[in-house]
């Protein structure tokens, strides 16, 4: 049983204690300002919206408690065998900007905050972008000449697209008779001209590393490469050719592949070029800038960030400068090296690689400084931030951290289950976007929230949704931007026009009116997560090869997991650090217990010569010894210095573990960071006997802990915390309610809680009144145990909307399914259906409604005896009813919603003219019945 005597004494303390700045307000946590809400990818499918629509969405996105949304102009409405919408303004055109000034206008009316995707679709592009802008790929022949003598060769022309060719250079060497080796490993992403993976990002460090090595395989020396390219004209190579047979290659670029993606109407066409500042900026000029200086004062005020979507052009090779940024960026010329752009070895295998690791690297520069940084200078002209998916979940060829260097909102995104992404590392994707945050010091980490591919109208709110949010909020998230909200006008019914994929989310769905209820336990999550510091004890340093990109946090690379958190950090910010207490530090304060480096044995010489500087300065380094760079960069002389400074670092490291201590830190090898942490003494931040995930903040002079169990059904663990001295709190997301923990103990330097989980449940435990470290909580139990006292039985009268087909009112002598009802108007029923019972019940002390299941998206909003006593959405469906529950004639009333997926079900493959429903969404045959309405027991509990 609860103390109420404590909990009476904690909330008076709590009062008198609290200040604005030292921590989280127990009122603003019940009642999350509006700055505080979610925001949603607010789709503007086909162009086809409305000013009665747009303000509709807006007005129920305020009511709803959303903070704004991001207006995403895109298509993809008859993907997947569905019908088309009509087509709408096309984005940018007239009509389009009517349409987008009457947007901004409404949401500064509302206080909403805009975001502006800056094209139609993604894969930044569009109809007017020529081959000269679009992104481009390297392409090449190769013809054999014998000299000697004077030799007049057409070249025979690179493959080619869209007509357009440029040339780099023509190039010739000595080549060999009957030269027979093994290709370049991996070389079409060795050189950039494909992704390395699609959404499923492998390990890109074996990049690094190629066949074994062969005498005499190379295709040429550098002394032997011959640049040729002033001897061509109009393709013809006129050259006084030296003795012997000569191999030549003719290189050059042309447009790539790419196209926009997933665009409204007419906004089709090339990619972008992403390394090129030259057309970026033509882009801005012709389709951004007006549309910001369209809107005046609210470009900044109103619409605070624009937007491009997730990188799927797949590979990016070549700009027309890219010689001159190679020199800028790595120091050497390119020129005697492009043979191996066309899968030639030059020197060696070992050469080669370096130069495509330098290659890619450059690649990854260009896109991060030329489109990602120049994107956000252009924004900052307008006082306004970039929030673009610039950091995956595709593994282009680029650093995905330092592509979030130019963001002021990082964004990411994560997957609800979908059979399109069925396993966790295809659909979690924020860890990288929480490191970001942590190592730039920016404020928001947002996502993309709930994508899916397949499901329609069938997602349970408790069972899919809240614990993918539950599992990237322990990742670091905390600004949910809901795939997707679509803009639907009222002439396209119900459920109206719908994206092929994602979780719908919108005013148009039946449960649209009961949805402020898990918005509220979102934004109570955000409000303290968004004023909060990161606590983690590893910084993991990915490396410096590209593509780099993060992944889930169960990846975990420095293997520190379970117990302990972790960020990652890319050679930019690694470069940033300091030592402060022993501890690697950021400018902002940001420290980590341990820096962690990649175990194959490369670093960069900028890298390891930091390193040095930390090690030497007090930092403690976990990580295989360095060997070599892969670079050339100073090279050969690169490597007596790597010698020098992992000699100083590691001594000789002759065993399988170690340890060396230098200056006045060490570096350790052979272990993992858990490992070298709990011998340090460092006990687990956080532990539990049952699986559990979480996350640590600190907010002023509190602290706390998120924890979220995964599990389909109730648990209870006993959990720690490396916490002591101060009297923990139980604080519910769902409901708002802040109390004291009455069971608890301290020892050893933890506060040990024994908690107890609802099914796919989450806490967030808190720790900020100072206690003594002797004092225990003392009391049996934290949590209330319930004893049914009434299970409410008899007929239910239940009244179902008719314009759904449903009837007027039915009795249930039982409490049952829809589904299973023999009537056709219930059977294929959906919305909302009222339940009403009268009722005797003995009245407990402390007496709780337990509805039992509810299905199929498991909502339910009750009223007692006139009392509105909200909506429950998670299990258990049970609320508190003292003061509202009397001996006799109790009214209850329960609106139970269910989805769109029976109605729909039973409108298949009937005639529009015969359909209750309008869409254009297949109703595919697969579809079933899904079982709905109120299923019970509902109880009377008493609580103990």
């Amino acid at each position: 049983m609860i103390n109420r005597l404590y909990l009476s004494l904690f909330l008076l303390l709590t009062a008198l204690s609290f200040k604005p700045d030292s921590g989280p307000s127990d009122e603003q946590f019940k009642n999350p300002s509006q700055s505080y809400g979610i925001r949603c990818w607010w789709w503007w499918l086909n162009g086809n919206v409305t000013k009665e629509a747009i303000t509709r969405d807006l007005e129920e996105m305020k009511a709803k408690g959303f903070s704004g949304a991001c207006l995403f102009d895109a298509g993809g409405q008859n993907q997947r065998d569905n019908a088309d919408v009509p087509e709408g303004p096309m984005f940018g055109t007239p009509a389009w900007r009517d349409l987008y000034r009457h947007a901004v206008k409404e949401a500064s009316r509302l206080g909403l905050t805009l975001s502006l995707s800056i094209q139609s679709g993604w894969n930044l592009g569009g109809p007017d972008i020529t081959p000269e802008e679009a992104t481009k790929h390297l392409t090449w022949s190769e013809t054999k000449v014998k000299g000697p003598g004077k030799i007049r060769q057409e070249l025979p022309m690179p493959k080619i697209k869209d007509g357009y060719y440029r040339e780099i250079s023509v190039m010739a060497y000595p080549a060999k008779a009957n030269h027979n080796r093994k290709p370049i490993k991996d070389f079409k992403f060795k050189n950039a001209s494909e992704e390395v993976g699609w959404s499923n990002i492998p390990d890109t460090r074996p990049l690094l590393t190629d066949e074994p090595a062969v005498l005499g395989e190379e295709d040429a020396t550098l002394k032997n490469v011959i640049t040729l390219t002033d001897k061509v004209k109009n393709g013809v190579l006129e050259w006084d050719a030296p003795a012997g047979e000569w191999t030549i290659i003719r290189l050059g670029y042309t447009p790539s592949e790419a196209e926009v993606s997933t665009s409204s109407g007419q906004w089709k066409g090339r990619v972008l070029d992403h390394m090129s500042e030259k057309h970026f900026n033509r882009y801005w000029d012709t389709h951004v800038e007006p549309l910001l200086k369209e809107i005046g004062p609210a470009a900044g005020k109103t619409v605070k960030y624009l937007q491009t979507d997730s990188w799927e052009l797949g590979g990016i090779n070549w700009t027309e400068d890219f010689a001159a940024e190679f020199k800028k960026f790595r120091g050497y010329e390119i020129t005697p090296y492009l043979p191996i752009l066309a899968g030639k070895i030059i020197e060696n295998r070992e050469v080669t690689t370096r130069f495509l690791a330098d290659f890619r690297k450059t690649v990854s520069d260009c896109i991060s400084e030329h489109h990602y940084g120049l994107f956000a200078k252009r924004a900052r002209a307008f006082g306004m931030g970039i929030q673009p998916e610039s950091a995956g979940p595709h593994a282009g060829p680029f650093d995905g951290l330092k592509n979030y260097g130019h963001s002021s909102l990082m964004m990411s995104e994560f997957w609800a289950p979908s059979p399109h992404r069925p396993t966790p590392e295809r659909r979690f994707f924020v860890k990288q976007a929480a490191s970001a945050a942590h190592i730039y010091n920016v404020p928001f980490v947002g996502a993309e929230s709930f994508t899916t591919i397949g499901p329609h109208w069938n997602d349970v709110i408790w069972a899919s949704m809240k614990p993918s949010a539950d599992h990237e909020f322990c990742s670091g998230l905390n600004l949910i931007f809901l795939h997707t909200f679509t803009c639907s006008p009222r002439e396209m019914g119900l459920p109206g026009q719908e994206y092929f994929a994602g979780t719908h989310f919108n005013p148009n769905v039946t449960w649209w009116n009961e949805s402020g209820a898990f918005v509220k336990y979102l934004s109570r999550i955000q409000y303290m997560a968004q004023n909060s510091r990161f606590v983690g004890d590893v910084l993991y340093y990915y490396g410096d090869h590209v593509p780099n990109i993060g992944r889930l946090k169960e990846d975990d690379p420095a293997k520190v997991l379970p117990g302990y958190d972790y960020d990652l950090t890319n050679e930019d910010r690694l470069l940033a650090l300091s030592v402060k207490d022993g501890q690697v530090t950021f400018e902002h304060g940001q420290h980590y217990r341990l820096l962690v480096i990649p175990d194959h044995g490369v670093l960069s010489l900028k890298a390891l010569r930091k390193i040095h500087e930390l090690v030497k300065n007090g930092a403690t380094v976990l990580g295989r010894k360095t060997t070599h760079t892969v670079s050339l960069e100073n090279y050969p002389a690169s490597e007596t210095e790597v010698k020098k400074l992992a000699d100083e670092l590691w001594g000789a490291a002759s065993t399988s573990s170690g340890q060396h201590t230098f200056g006045k830190g060490r570096t350790i090898w052979g272990k993992t960071a858990r490992e070298v942490l709990q011998e340090d003494g460092i006990q687990p931040d956080f532990s539990a006997d049952k699986k559990l995930d979480y996350i640590h903040y600190q907010w002023g002079k509190a602290d706390w802990y998120f924890v979220s169990s995964q599990q389909k059904e109730a648990q209870k663990s006993e959990v720690e915390f490396r916490m002591t001295g101060k009297q923990p709190e139980l604080w519910n997301a769902v409901t708002g309610e802040i109390r004291p923990i009455t069971n608890f103990r301290q020892e050893k330097g933890r506060t040990i809680i024994p908690l107890e989980f609802t099914p796919n449940g989450s806490w967030i435990v808190l720790f900020r009144t100072p206690i003594p470290e002797t004092k225990q909580g003392n009391a049996v139990s934290n949590f209330i145990s319930y004893q049914p006292v009434k299970t409410i039985e008899g007929t239910w009268n239940v009244s179902f909307n008719q314009k759904w087909g449903g009837p007027e009112k039915a009795a249930f002598k039982t409490l049952t399914s829809w589904t299973k009802r023999p009537e056709e108007g219930i059977t294929y029923y959906s919305g909302k259906a009222t339940y009403q019972i009268t009722f005797d019940s003995p009245t407990p002390a402390n007496p709780y409604l337990d509805l039992g299941d509810v299905q199929d998206v498991g909502v339910a909003h009750v009223r007692l005896n006139g009392k509105d006593l909200g909506v429950l959405w998670c299990p258990p469906y049970r609320i508190s009813v003292k003061g509202y529950l009397r001996a006799k004639n109790n009214m209850l009333e329960i609106d139970v919603t269910n989805s769109w997926r029976n109605r729909l079900v039973g409108d298949r493959g009937k005639p529009q003219s015969q359909r209750f429903t309008q869409t254009n969404i297949l109703i595919r045959p697969e579809w079933e019945l899904l079982e709905s309405g109120l299923l019970g027991p509902v109880q009377i509990l008493k609580g103990e």
